[in-house]
């Protein structure tokens, strides 16, 4: 038993150093390095190299960089309620010689009643920012980005990552973009802190208590 504790205790600690996540795509690129390009003819328009002059730098490539708003606010509420009822009665009469001793009459009722109700409700709200990295440009102009931040306490790390597509027509101004608006978004929020461990160490002990005998 005591090396399966030791394995446990081994796996809790490496959880608790990096927790899970749900963004299962590099959350950093660096730009591409540029391909060889003819030398330049003298002309003032060179394609490879071309920004329009009045247009802010959005980002457009791989490695460039953007800022997304989180404003994630969700509720729901669920109700349903159901009920029945049954009820039977039978009866008859005693033969002739049974008369004295049932009776002239016998009979029997049954009922039954049956009601259950259920309310659940959920609400979350994530608001802050993290600037993120574009990983990947899609054949359509599509931005796949991708981010992490990481804010060391003083009984942790949390964690902050981001991922999603960017259209780039909802970039604004700065470079930034509302998480609302941001296609396959996953967005989380974790820690490895004394919590977290507390609800990994439970789960353990709760596992070891059923295999105990008492």
């Amino acid at each position: 038993m005591k090396p399966l504790m030791i394995v446990v205790l081994l796996a809790l600690a490496g959880c608790a150093a990096t927790p899970s996540t749900i963004v299962d795509r590099p959350t950093s690129a660096r730009p591409l390095y540029p391909e060889a390009q003819a030398p330049a003819n003298g002309a003032i328009y060179q394609a490879a190299a071309y920004r329009p002059l009045f247009e802010d730098r959005r980002a457009r490539h791989i490695g460039d960089i953007m800022t997304i708003n989180i404003i994630e606010k969700t509720a729901a509420v669920k109700a349903g309620a159901s009920s029945g009822n049954k009820s039977g009665s039978a009866g008859f009469a005693a033969p002739g010689i049974m008369r004295g001793v049932f009776g002239a009459q016998v009979a029997t009722e049954a009922a039954t009643k049956f009601s259950d109700a259920d309310n659940q409700s959920a609400s979350n709200t994530f608001n802050g920012t993290i600037t993120v990295t574009v990983t990947e440009v899609l054949p359509n102009g599509n931005l796949i980005v991708a981010g992490e931040k990481q804010v060391a306490m003083n009984k942790g790390v949390e964690f902050i990552r981001f991922s999603g597509m960017v259209s780039p027509d909802t970039i604004g101004a700065g470079n930034t973009v509302a998480s609302t608006q941001v296609a396959d978004a996953r967005v989380e929020y974790r820690t490895n802190s004394q919590i977290d461990r507390a609800e990994l160490t439970a789960m353990a002990s709760r596992f070891f208590q059923s295999l105990l005998p008492f």
